[in-house]
């Protein structure tokens, strides 16, 4: 039997938190292992409880959730922890600064209840959760911060071609059954080789493949939105 996708829910407000619970553990497959009301909290129970997914909340007293997520993604003893924003706030930098300090994905509250449930499946599963307009705003930002990025040459020369291409498809925000179908490869060589361009970048996690494969121009930013 599979085990349960275990959850934290940090978020200041009682109220918040009592919804997601709810929602959360009536869901097959998943359960709350803890609740937190600030960062510190948080991370305490997180090195506590080793949830696979936590649910970040940005805003809160003493230590923010953008401090937190930066604590759990630095340390080496909680790897397997997935942490997903969410906030009221759809601001560009806090998007920005939430990959930066090595968040999985990033949500608004007010997205509907399967988008929330479908988000924490992903983040569990090892993927980034960035939606397509996200990923373009970010990009731009990114872009915008470092028109002329230092390139480590030594790691990207570890890449093979199918990896540099891989890494591309990755940035454009396609899933690991997305790449196999375009690149038409296996979902499980798709994921190996994902896995071995994030080690040999030295990336975190998916998300922050995004951000590095768009700084070393692995990837080349998109043409603006009509």
């Amino acid at each position: 039997m599979t085990e349960p996708i275990r959850v934290l829910i940090a978020d200041d407000e009682a109220l918040v938190r009592g919804g997601f619970r709810v929602l959360v553990d009536t869901e097959p497959g998943m359960i709350v292992v803890g609740e937190a009301g600030d960062g510190a909290t948080a991370v305490e129970l997180t090195r506590q409880t080793r949830p696979d997914v936590v649910l970040m909340d940005i805003r809160m007293p003493g230590v923010d959730g953008l401090s937190a997520t930066h604590q759990i993604a630095a340390d080496p003893d909680l790897a397997g922890v997935h942490v997903l924003i969410l906030t009221t706030f759809d601001h560009d930098e806090y998007v920005i600064d939430a990959l930066s300090a090595g968040a999985a994905g990033f949500l608004i509250k007010n997205t509907e209840s399967v988008q929330l449930l479908r988000g924490i499946r992903v983040v569990a599963g090892g993927e980034a959760l960035l939606s397509p307009g996200l990923t373009r705003r970010l990009i731009a930002q990114l872009t915008a911060r470092s028109p002329t990025p230092r390139i480590d040459a030594r790691a990207l020369a570890q890449l093979t071609t199918r990896e540099r291409q891989i890494v591309g498809l990755v940035a454009q925000g396609l899933s690991n059954t997305e790449i196999a179908t375009t690149l038409t490869i296996s979902h499980a060589t798709a994921k190996t080789h994902v896995s071995r361009a994030m080690t040999k970048l030295g990336a975190r996690d998916r998300a922050q493949l995004v951000v590095l494969a768009y700084r070393h121009r692995l990837a080349e930013p998109p043409a603006p939105a009509p």
